[in-house]
């Protein structure tokens, strides 16, 4: 046992070994303070540590109380050497701390630089030391690019590992058997911190690290004057070198002296596996927490090891139906056992359990692989955190809304499915769509889903995230409660949005959040916004969403009466200025504005009104029999008056022949054409008289003309599927007679026929 009051513990990020190897020393050393490298601004939040409700995987999130968007997390697993110091410490009663540089410093530097950086291109580098390259170390040796790099991937490779995390966590996470693990730590930090060249850092990233250890050989010099003498200092291996060489007092006050300060709040947020992983995006993320979890939980020795991992393995392939049995299992673990014997292991690690299973249980296939790293060796757990943790009232209210609901938030992804007659199914829609308004995406519509449109069903996929409670503090400035935040974020955007359409859009959101005072509002900005709008195709654009709050607001039990007004007034305004807006059109103009007017149509159709419906197709009727509109435009509202039987097989059949006369321009006649099929050929397979005028067309052409015609109408017809062009062949080959009229079935009993309706309505959502 050294001397020296302080003894240092070099750690690397989260792992079994290095945690049950610190733990082992602390009870060695008996301290009498524990430093433990974090946030001081949380040093208030430590005592929960040892609450039986706050259990990890949890972070604590430090953020600023001015500004939200400015925030750290600081994540740790129950396997985390941090997480094991710390409860040691306060277990025994120990004055226990963090000491890295404060966040409120950091955040308030981060800004000055950022405001800095607008002006700047970039941050300043210096130049290499004399006599020092920018790619070697005082040493000579050639180290690689250095901007991005692990400093642990430099001794990695010496001993022929592909990576520092490879390295680290066969020789100390799947080991962990030693006291002496840290002198070795220190030792090899040492030796690399001296090959490191700090120039290729930056200045900004250097004298940041220079105050971060400043600031630490500051507190262990606080904690040596208030008479401790055995003092534990956990923190980052890489700072080991640097708090154990001698600096003056005075030098470090000197390099913390009038540093910038922020206002900053602090709490405890549920964590997962999942977001530990480096693919998450976290700086000092590990590759696999879960089967770092299997060895803190008894997979540390030797034995059994391998049995113990490759049963959990046979039991999800079994779950998931892929066939597993007791004999794989026994060949899978020797192949194990004898790979790890042949590479001089003592015991089998994650490498060599893959490669067992896959070549035994997935028999050389990898795909099963991605299955197993998925829900084991990262895993789905996650965190809780005690309602006594400092919360914004707005997380308070979530949390009690959730409780209520029995929502309870979880990592893995599930499916909830709702019905909407059910009261407590259709307050868990309004709580998830109220979430989605504030960006909180907890729970999205699965696609093809129903989604509450014609039926009474909804199905969301939900999946927390532990960024969620950023989010929620970013939300908070809204309202106090999720209704009043969700309301205000709406009141915020209806003053942002300047598009009409946008903003009839944002109304089906709000009513599926039942924010009545918001569709108030938005019933007011819709009518001063439409008053003023002269584009058409933002009028017609907005009809779609507000036709389905009028179509399917029962189902939800809103009030959309609010909308009626201007609802009808965007139908009357966009009729009357769509047939102008469909004049002097190109080609990618005319199919563009094509899903948008037939959108406009079903959704006119929803709202079911005679006068309405009367003044849209009189819009239609006038594109359709003008010369000026587009003729694809021209062709599909042709069609569309067909289709609504609003006009004449007789008028129909004028305003084919005169668009494809011969008179017109090919290219004119094919576009009408193009709309006028309207990409549906089933319609045309079934549909006699339109058949037969298509039919009447092609073969009075002259040859000079049809010659000319038929390389367009080829076109029109590409977007078909072969089977259906196929079919439209066939039926060619039959004749226009083979194709009769439907004629009235003789004998039909109506009032038995009308049994099945009240049935088919309500599969189909229909009002009875």
């Amino acid at each position: 046992m050294s001397d020296s009051p302080v003894h240092y513990f070099g750690i690397r990020h989260h792992g079994p070994g290095c945690a049950r190897s610190l733990g082992r020393a602390l009870e060695a050393l008996q301290p009498d303070c524990v430093l433990v490298e974090g946030p001081p601004d949380a040093d208030a939040l430590l005592p929960f540590v040892l609450q039986a409700g706050l259990r990890p995987p949890v972070a604590l999130l430090v953020h600023g109380a001015d500004d939200s968007e400015r925030a750290a997390f600081y994540p740790f697993a129950e396997f985390s050497p941090e997480w094991q110091a710390l409860r040691f410490g306060l277990a025994a009663g120990l004055p226990t701390r963090f000491i890295d540089l404060p966040q409120a410093i950091r955040f308030a530097q981060d800004k000055l630089a950022d405001e800095a950086d607008k002006d700047d291109v970039g941050p300043s580098e210096s130049a290499p030391p004399e006599g020092e390259s920018p790619d070697t170390g005082a040493s000579g040796a050639r180290l690689p690019d250095l901007q991005h790099y692990d400093p642990m991937d430099a001794l990695a490779e010496a001993a022929g590992f592909s990576d520092g995390e490879s390295w680290w966590n066969h020789l100390v996470e799947e080991r962990g058997d030693s006291e002496d693990l840290f002198v070795a730590i220190a030792e090899a930090m040492t030796a690399i911190r001296a090959e490191w060249p700090t120039a290729m850092r930056g200045e900004r990233h250097a004298l940041r690290e220079e105050q971060r250890e400043a600031h630490m050989r500051q507190c262990v010099r606080e904690a040596i004057k208030a008479g401790h003498t055995r003092i534990a200092v956990v923190c980052g291996a890489w700072h080991v070198p640097a708090l154990r060489t001698e600096h003056t007092a005075k030098a470090d006050a000197a390099l913390l002296k009038g540093l910038p300060k922020a206002k900053v709040n602090a709490t405890w947020v549920p964590w997962t596996y999942r977001h530990l992983t480096s693919a998450s995006g976290y700086g000092a993320g590990i590759d696999s927490p879960g089967w770092y979890d299997f060895l803190w939980r008894g997979g540390q020795g030797s034995a059994g090891r391998a049995g113990g991992w490759l049963a959990r393995v046979a039991r999800l392939l079994r779950d998931n139906s892929l066939d597993c049995s007791s004999a794989h299992v026994i060949e899978a673990t020797r192949l194990a056992d004898t790979l790890s014997a042949l590479r001089g292991r003592a015991a089998p690690g994650l490498v060599e359990l893959d490669e067992a299973v896959c070549s035994v249980m997935c028999l050389g296939d990898p795909a099963a692989l991605l299955l197993i790293r998925r829900e084991l060796t990262v895993g789905d757990r996650m965190g809780e955190v005690p309602p006594e943790v400092p919360a914004v009232p707005l997380q308070r209210d979530i949390d009690q809304t959730q409780k209520s609901l029995r929502l309870k938030p979880e990592a893995l992804q599930k499916t909830l499915e709702l019905d909407l007659r059910q009261p407590n199914d259709l307050a868990r829609s309004r709580m998830l769509h109220r979430l989605s308004l504030l960006d909180i995406g907890w729970g999205a519509l699965a696609r093809g889903s129903r989604q509450g449109r014609g039926t009474f069903r909804e199905t969301w996929q939900l999946q927390w995230q532990p960024e969620f409670a950023l989010r929620i503090i970013e939300a908070s400035r809204f309202g106090s409660t999720l209704e009043q935040a969700a309301g205000a974020r709406v009141v915020e955007w209806c003053a942002g949005i300047s598009r009409l359409d946008e903003l009839a859009g944002l109304v089906d959101s709000v009513l599926l959040a039942d924010l009545g005072d918001s569709v108030r509002l938005l019933s007011e900005a819709l009518q001063a916004r439409a008053a003023i709008t002269g584009d058409a195709l933002q009028l017609i654009a907005a009809v779609p969403p507000l036709a389905n709050v009028f179509r399917y607001g029962s189902v939800r039990q809103t009030d959309s009466g609010l909308l009626a007004q201007v609802l009808d007034g965007l139908i009357a305004r966009g009729a009357i200025g769509l047939p102008l807006a469909c004049q002097a059109l190109d080609e990618t103009a005319a199919q563009a504005l094509r899903d948008p007017l037939l959108a406009a149509n079903e959704a006119i159709g929803l709202r079911e009104s005679a006068e309405q419906t009367e003044v849209w197709r009189l819009a239609l009727r006038q594109i359709a029999s003008g010369d000026a509109p587009h003729a694809l435009l021209r062709g599909l509202c042709c069609r569309l008056l067909l289709d609504a039987a609003a006009s004449s097989t007789d008028e129909i059949a004028t305003w084919l022949s005169r668009a494809l006369s011969a008179g017109v321009d090919p290219l004119d006649a094919a576009l009408w054409l193009d709309g006028f099929l309207n990409r549906n050929a089933m319609v045309l397979l079934h549909d006699t008289t339109l058949w037969r005028l298509i039919d009447d067309w092609l073969t009075g052409l002259s040859d000079a003309h049809f010659l000319q015609v038929v390389p367009l109408v080829r076109r029109s017809f590409a977007a078909f599927s072969n089977a259906e062009r196929r079919d439209l062949g066939q039926r060619a080959a039959r004749g226009s007679a083979a194709a009769p009229a439907v004629e009235a079935v003789a004998g039909l009993d109506a009032a038995r026929a009308a049994k099945p309706l009240p049935t088919l309505r309500l599969l189909l959502g229909l009002p009875a």
